[in-house]
């Protein structure tokens, strides 16, 4: 069967609740997914420790400009998106139907005016250019194949230097030993910060309602400029 976009095939909304913290009540949101293995636009269990990690930080999102990478269902933009946060969606350019999926998961949760723009990692484009002041940028399971790790890291580079105070918050499925971004990191001047997932009560099988976690070994990173004292 020929497949001319992702409207031709099913979606089912997956609802996420995250409990409530200090200073906000739970949060439910929900997430349209495609059920087309075409197009694997499915809420990962990395997208979920992020988004818990976006939640126990929401004083830190208020009022802040965020841009998420590779957002494919947007859950960790959504999240941040309700914790007050100025959010951008991106994904890549040559993948319309996951820029529609993206503006699919800020209607399905009353977010009509958050921006969707095409970018493609490691590519310096116009509008990666012409992008407003950044304050956090995020990417879940965005190092996910070995051969776009580098420019991921260039694309997260350009960024921090254009937004020096910035951070980039990302997650990531370990799925093999041999694979290490330490070299890039060091190439790109970089550097990393590694978040204990029980600092922000990730450390569990079932987040937010879902069992998605499991038992997938999932690490949250800070990634920020390296300075000449770092």
């Amino acid at each position: 069967m020929d497949h001319s976009g992702a409207e031709t095939a099913s979606i089912a909304h997956r609802v996420f609740t995250f409990e409530e913290n200090n200073t906000l009540p739970s949060l439910t949101v929900s997430i349209p997914e495609v059920l087309d293995p075409q197009y694997g636009m499915y809420v990962w269990p990395c997208a979920v420790v992020l988004a818990q990690y976006l939640w126990t930080h929401a004083e830190e999102l208020r009022n802040k400009t965020v841009l998420e990478l590779g957002a494919g269902v947007s859950l960790p933009g959504v999240v941040a998106a309700k914790c007050g946060a100025k959010v951008i969606l991106s994904d890549s350019a040559e993948l319309p139907h996951c820029l529609e999926n993206c503006r699919r998961s800020c209607e399905a949760n009353r977010l009509p005016d958050v921006p969707v723009l095409g970018l493609t990692w490691g590519e310096i484009s116009p509008d990666l250019v012409l992008l407003p002041a950044l304050d956090i940028i995020l990417g879940s399971d965005v190092f996910y194949e070995p051969e776009d790790f580098e420019n991921v890291i260039v694309t997260a580079a350009f960024l921090l230097r254009k937004n020096p105070k910035a951070q980039f918050w990302t997650t990531y499925q370990e799925r093999s030993a041999d694979w290490s971004i330490e070299a890039l990191l060091h190439k790109w001047k970089v550097r990393c910060v590694h978040v204990p997932l029980e600092v922000f009560n990730a450390n569990r099988a079932h987040l937010a309602g879902s069992a998605l976690p499991g038992n997938h070994t999932v690490q949250m990173m800070v990634i920020t400029l390296r300075t000449e004292d770092s």
